[in-house]
């Protein structure tokens, strides 16, 4: 029997070698072996906003506040990993075990995927490092931008001065974020962004680096206009083999963002 670590492989229907040869037609059924419970993420309560969800991945739409994964050495936490786990046991899943394979800083909010299993995990993460999960995002960035489609190639890493931050440096790592101008006020933008990179903080570094820092960014050197960084990630595509579909989903603003725009912004952009 081809039996892995507690997993097996069969090949129509009975147990068999990796060795042994398939032919056109043959039906390879793969058993994972379970997951080691991550028993010291403690489990929240507190509700989450379900997107999607199937049997491979949970989609979540993310509130500005919480963070996605807790903070290292935390005991007790309310990041969205912890409200997952709670999730997941009020639920009875088998696999209790929390993956996530997309993050959102603490003080945005949009969409993060959590695969539910380890295979899901390693798929969607192969999609990552090759650039083919889409997603897009809106912000309000300060100022009045004047180019209806721009495209930011500028390197990023830690700030060598303050280390949390980042910012662009030559000798920093390729990042590249494209946008669309949607709508302008008279002291800020709103600007469609979708990713082509994945870097910390890349949107908001790119658009500080414009001189353009986003609305609420205090870190960055954004007006303090809102409690916290007008950026959201509304939208999101990626491929499920498990389904053979492109899995596409989308969050609402969230009220703070949408409030801002309707005071702000008299007329959108299509």
């Amino acid at each position: 029997m081809a039996v892995y670590h507690g997993g097996r492989m069969q090949i129509n229907g009975e147990d068999k070698w990796t060795v042994d040869l398939v032919h056109p037609g043959d039906e390879v059924s793969l058993f994972l072996p379970p997951e080691q419970p991550n028993d010291h993420i403690n489990a929240s309560e507190q509700p989450i906003q379900i997107v999607y969800e199937d049997d491979d991945f949970l989609i979540l739409n993310k509130p500005a506040g919480v963070a996605t994964v807790p903070a290292h050495h935390v005991v007790t936490a309310d990041s969205l990993v912890n409200r997952v786990k709670g999730y997941y046991l009020r639920q009875h899943y088998e696999n209790l075990v929390t993956h996530v394979a997309t993050r959102l800083d603490k003080n945005t909010s949009g969409l993060v995927v959590f695969p539910k299993h380890r295979f899901a995990h390693a798929v969607l993460d192969r999609q990552l490092k090759r650039h083919q999960v889409k997603k897009n995002y809106l912000a309000i960035v300060d100022g009045q931008l004047r180019v209806q489609h721009g495209y930011i190639d500028a390197p990023i890493d830690r700030d060598p001065v303050t280390f949390v931050q980042r910012t662009v440096i030559a000798s920093g790592k390729p990042s590249a974020t494209e946008y669309w101008l949607q709508a302008v006020s008279h002291g800020c933008s709103l600007v469609k962004i979708r990713l082509h990179t994945g870097r910390t903080h890349q949107i908001r570094v790119h658009f500080k680096y414009l001189g353009h820092p986003l609305v609420g960014d205090q870190m960055y050197g954004g007006p303090n206009e809102m409690k916290r960084q007008a950026l959201h990630c509304y939208w999101m595509q990626f491929y499920s083999p498990f389904k053979d579909q492109l899995i596409t989903v989308s969050a609402p603003l969230p009220e703070d963002m949408q409030q801002f725009i309707d005071c702000h912004f008299n007329e959108k952009k299509d």
